[in-house]
């Protein structure tokens, strides 16, 4: 099994080193709106969500902004403080039984879920912050086609990109994603890892499959940059698109989380 903490670990490090000196108000093109310290402090809230999430046995829905991150009210956090609820989180992921019962807001009700959705929610926000003072995020390529997995899986269960993607009116439309930097034996993935085909269903849901078929619009190119370009956060040149680019950007755009 990964070691989904220490990943959490590594990419909280990283990430901390790259926003200790850096200008807060640096702004951040693959969010919007935001700046290095709205990133911070996102990243440093959402730790202390899922911290109490794992240490109170949450079982139902409660959303981030309902548990106190420590800030006074209209404060940005710092990197100090997201350095100590990384290190609080990493300490809790690891201190609970990865099968524990819990709330999520994926198909998987464990800490399990969450160990892994956070070394994946690090991971695009420290590319966010890379991007932003000019650097190349790198990432292996068995990492990425997990976060590849991992994003996959959480798209049905996405009840607001749900929504937005009802708008394209598109059911039954079809994506083939086809990483080319595929390991021969990607350890911890399941077989077939490496080709992905995403199906649009009816009001916005989503269904996929793994292996190679035939589809409205193919994608190959490199795991980390089908991640990327999952993610919304940028489309590199090393990607070929074989059909309908058109749509490709449309469902990209709806469904960027």
């Amino acid at each position: 099994m990964t070691d989904y903490p220490a990943h959490v670990e590594a990419e909280a490090a990283r990430l901390v080193e790259l926003v200790s000196g850096a200008d807060p108000g640096t702004p951040v093109p693959t969010c919007p709106g935001w700046t290095l310290a709205e990133l911070i402090t996102h990243v440093g809230t959402t730790h202390r969500w899922v911290i109490h999430i794992l240490r109170d046995r949450v079982q139902e829905r409660i959303w981030s902004r309902q548990v106190p991150n420590g800030l006074p009210e209209g404060a940005s956090g710092d990197p100090a403080w997201l350095a100590r609820g990384a290190a609080e989180l990493v300490a809790t992921l690891r201190a609970t039984d990865p099968a524990t019962r819990v709330w999520s807001w994926g198909g998987d009700q464990s800490a399990a879920y969450w160990a892994r959705r956070m070394a994946f929610e690090l991971l695009v926000h420290r590319a966010d912050a890379e991007l932003a003072l000019g650097a190349d995020p790198a990432i292996p390529a068995a990492t990425a086609l997990d976060g590849i997995e991992e994003l996959l899986g959480n798209l049905p269960h996405a009840v607001w990109v749900a929504r937005r993607l009802a708008e394209l009116d598109a059911e039954g439309a079809t994506i083939h994603l086809h990483a080319t930097d595929t390991p021969p034996a990607a350890k911890d993935l399941p077989e077939g890892t490496g080709e992905w085909t995403v199906i649009q269903g009816a009001a916005g849901t989503v269904a996929w499959t793994r292996g190679h078929t035939k589809a409205d619009t193919a994608v190959r190119g490199p795991a980390r940059d089908l991640l990327l370009m999952l993610y919304g956060r940028r489309f590199a040149p090393t990607l070929t698109v074989v059909g309908d680019r058109s749509f490709l950007d449309r469902w990209l755009a709806k469904a960027a989380f």
